[in-house]
């Protein structure tokens, strides 16, 4: 296994937690071929994409890593319309979305858009689950996405 993150503190906190594994110091926006040749089956973001300017990089850094056929496995908060509505509703939208959070989540994704990402990347979305909570106001949500398989000639 394999771990990329951007943070020198991250990576030695992953190195200290698990010394027999791999870790890089490399985020969406590097080169991903400083991982080297190696590619992969899988590639998981976990409450990653949210907090990316460019979230389109992230796409394109894991599906340049990955095999074909290979899965994209991301998690990120959940932001349904019903959940949001329910939110302003309840007079929590101020709370949940504070803008006096520095640093934090940037981007909201619901299963539309991220699928919609996703797709536009040219991965296919395969699953999609609800984490926490009831039906539609979950708190997060992970979505599975596969590379395409290699055509043949």
């Amino acid at each position: 296994m394999v771990g990329c993150e951007p943070s020198a503190k991250g990576v030695h906190f992953a190195r200290s937690s698990a010394p027999e594994l791999v870790f890089h110091r490399i985020g969406v926006d590097d080169d991903p071929t400083s991982v080297g040749d190696e590619s992969f089956d899988v590639a998981i973001a976990t409450e990653v994409i949210e907090h990316l300017v460019r979230p389109r990089h992230l796409l394109r850094f894991a599906k340049q890593l990955l095999r074909a056929g290979g899965y994209l496995i991301i998690s990120t908060p959940y932001h349904g319309y019903l959940k949001n509505l329910v939110l302003a509703l309840t007079n929590k939208w101020d709370a949940h979305l504070s803008p006096f959070w520095d640093g934090g989540h940037i981007k909201f994704w619901s299963r539309k858009t991220l699928s919609q990402l996703l797709n536009d990347a040219g991965f296919r979305v395969v699953r999609f689950v609800g984490a926490g909570r009831l039906p539609f106001l979950w708190k997060s949500m992970i979505i599975v996405a596969q590379k395409p398989r290699a055509v043949a000639k």
